[in-house]
């Protein structure tokens, strides 16, 4: 059981090292922003994420209009 413990243990050592090559050893290095306000591309097509939306969409509506809508559905 110990030498079980012992290899999961130095596996998850190496992986965490490799996953973390660019930020130790690059100058300035960093985790790439995985989330859709971070993705170039999907900004230019004007794809947000659905948080943003949903808040933009809370701000422009007032409580009158919200009940309206969810007693039309």
């Amino acid at each position: 059981m110990n030498l079980t413990v012992l290899l999961t243990i130095i596996i998850l050592v190496i992986c965490v090292l490799i996953m973390s090559i660019k930020i130790l050893f690059v100058k300035g290095g960093k985790f790439p922003n995985s989330h859709v306000a971070g993705n170039k591309a999907l900004i230019d097509k004007g794809i947000s994420c659905s948080k943003s939306l949903d808040r933009s969409d809370r701000k422009k509506k007032n409580l009158e209009e919200r009940i309206k809508k969810e007693v039309k559905q």
